[in-house]
């Protein structure tokens, strides 16, 4: 701050990105946001550089567990049945990233797992 300058009150404060501080930053497995990217929901909510508008997309026969990262044998955060709908909001390599729903969860499934909706 420059000699004569006043700290910035509340009262200054305006807009819905207001800079006080850091952040609480949402469970990664219950809110469809990452530093680059998020559900197009959390539009206005968030600020990341790119949102995502879902593709639905069906589990296919068998089911398909949901995981924490994108690896064969990472953490299992749940299992999704056969005709799930699975919101992708990014493909990488063999890999999708979404959600069940915007209420989460939120993981990795594999890109063989999973059909496009009719």
């Amino acid at each position: 701050m420059n000699k004569g300058d006043a700290p910035l009150s509340e009262s200054h404060a305006q807009g819905p990105y207001v800079l006080r501080g850091k952040a609480a930053r949402p469970d990664p497995r219950k809110v469809p946001l990452r530093g680059d990217l998020a559900h197009i929901a959390l539009a206005g909510k968030h600020f990341v550089p790119h949102y995502s508008v879902p593709q639905p997309r069906s589990v296919m026969p068998g089911g398909a567990p949901l995981l924490a990262e994108p690896a064969d044998g990472g953490e299992e955060l749940c299992v999704l049945l056969e005709g799930d709908s699975f919101e992708v909001l990014s493909i990488e390599g063999d890999w999708a990233w979404g959600c069940l729903s915007i209420n989460g969860p939120v993981g990795y499934i594999r890109g063989d797992r999973l059909e496009l909706v009719d």
